[in-house]
């Protein structure tokens, strides 16, 4: 029998507010246990919750962002169970009227993009934290993170596979960065993700049976504990036996999931209105300076880098694949482009030539950023932030290629002196003395020594054997130290070879 599989994930997001969603108790992370509980935290006796306002604002920003349906009035409600990190017996959320409903998020997966449904993102405060590790036969209760604002983004069943929850993940991680109401710090639990998969045999609508993957928190576990749960499910299924709704953990270390508890449904949960909170109004006035307040959004950025910029969307995606990385990928442009027009100035009205130019621009910076730039933050463990060559002087050495002065061999080694703190591009190159050779009657000396010195490869040429050419030009750039402008050897070869 051939399987679909069927997973929608629900997301908590930490919001960026200073204090929590209702005390006014610091959200900062890694204080001593227990010591940014606050009385309303605690649920101390005759204490009220006061909303933050902040939480609001980040939630209407993200409903704008994803084009969902606001609710102008929206309520809490208690959620009510018993555990040992929530102080209260019941967790203040949304339920019948969120903040935020029916909005949607596109992915690219492959050379696919596929819309994703959200039916809805609520706010909520999380709860304590229950530490079992330091503590020999007992477990240590931490309520410093409990009534930290969250906002549990819940999308629809939609996504077909792991490879495309975790795109699914990556984009929303993305977007709640980019417009800045969380900082995504996987690590230390500001995004975390719930992972409800069910499988069932191809062609048949009815949803099977889901288990809920509870608190992935690294976008490889996230792919992992899909593709092992899928598999188990399965196997249970074609041997004869019946999938039970339950909530499970993913274990790295063995890479399995194992059962936590059944799943509770809704009403389990007994939830009602909390009677100490007045349901939020949202006008017309907060929301549009939410709406003022957005930066251009990831995809807004991709089309423009596509229909303007001539980039491919594969490029677009990658650049736009967080805030710092197109803000320093556009600067690069930018000063690259003007510094271009500054050099070789064009007559007013040749509108296209300019464009011409941008695009250009846009395709070596491209490049660059995703080639050499990413290469070497990676190898070296760095964030684009990070970066030891800032984007006006990455567009300096692109400069260089662009006039001549560089080839794109000679650039690189620039690159990796600019990178380990020798200076400035044209300050390498004159100290190096690595200025691309145009010179043609320099370029013509050195091909003519080449050919008398490789008679063989010459006559293997003329007799059809185009591998011949390629290894003429090599042995042209090694005897010009890598120097001679490669388009110009190219051309001159071809005309020696031809006569």
């Amino acid at each position: 029998m051939q399987w679909e599989t069927v997973i929608g994930l629900e997301v908590h997001t930490q919001l960026t507010t200073r204090s929590k969603i209702f005390s006014g108790a610091s959200t900062a992370f890694g204080a001593e246990p227990n010591t940014q509980a606050c009385a309303v935290d605690l649920a101390l006796p005759g204490v009220l919750p006061v909303l933050n306002r902040g939480a609001v604002e980040r939630a209407i920003k993200f409903g704008l962002a994803i084009g969902a349906k606001l609710n102008r009035i929206n309520v809490f409600a208690r959620k009510n169970y018993f555990y040992p990190d929530l102080p209260k017996g019941y967790q203040i959320s949304q339920y019948e009227l969120p903040i935020v409903e029916a909005g949607e998020l596109p992915i690219q997966v492959g050379d696919a993009t596929k819309v994703i449904r959200i039916t809805r993102a609520h706010l909520e405060e999380d709860a304590g934290k229950s530490l079992h590790e330091d503590f020999h036969g007992m477990t240590g209760i931490d309520l410093n993170r409990a009534g930290t604002p969250l906002l549990e983004i819940v999308s629809e069943p939609d996504m077909r596979s792991a490879k495309e929850a975790v795109a699914y993940a990556k984009a929303l991680h993305n977007l709640v960065t980019w417009i800045g109401i969380c900082d995504g710090n996987m690590q230390e639990g500001s995004f975390r993700v719930d992972a409800n998969v069910s499988v069932r045999p191809v062609g048949q609508q009815a949803f099977g049976t889901r288990r809920e993957i509870k608190n992935l928190n690294s976008f490889r576990f996230l792919e992992q504990a899909i593709d092992y749960e899928v598999r188990w499910q399965i196997e249970q299924l074609e041997d004869g036996h019946t999938i039970q709704q339950a909530t499970v953990l993913f274990d790295p270390d063995t890479g399995e999931t194992r059962m936590m508890r059944t799943k509770e449904e809704a009403h389990d949960y007994r939830y009602f209105p909390d009677p100490d909170l007045l349901p939020v109004r949202l006008d017309d006035d907060l929301i549009a300076q939410m709406q003022a307040e957005l930066p251009e959004l990831p995809q807004a950025k991709q089309a423009r880098y596509q229909a303007d910029w001539g980039l491919s969307a594969y490029d677009a995606g990658t650049l736009t694949g967080a805030r710092a990385l197109a803000e320093y990928f556009e600067t690069v442009v930018e000063t690259l482009t003007k510094a271009t027009l500054t050099r070789n100035p064009l007559p007013e009205g040749e509108a296209d030539k300019a464009a011409a130019r941008l695009r250009e621009s846009a395709k070596l910076a491209a490049n660059w950023v995703m080639g050499e730039l990413s290469g070497t933050l990676n190898r070296d463990g760095l964030d684009i932030a990070d970066s030891r060559i800032g984007p006006a002087s990455l567009a300096a050495l692109l400069g260089r290629i662009q006039d001549g002065t560089l080839s794109g061999k000679l650039a690189k080694e620039v690159f990796a002196a600019m990178w380990a703190g020798e200076g400035e591009a044209d300050a390498i190159i004159e100290a190096r003395g690595l200025k691309q050779l145009s010179d043609s009657g320099e370029i013509e000396k050195i091909i003519d020594a080449v050919l008398a010195a490789n008679a063989k490869s010459v006559e293997e040429f003329r007799a059809g054997k185009d591998k011949a050419f390629n290894a003429l030009v090599g042995q042209v750039m090694k005897a010009s130290q890598g120097r001679a402008n490669p388009a110009q050897v190219n051309a001159l070869l071809k005309k020696k070879l031809a006569g």
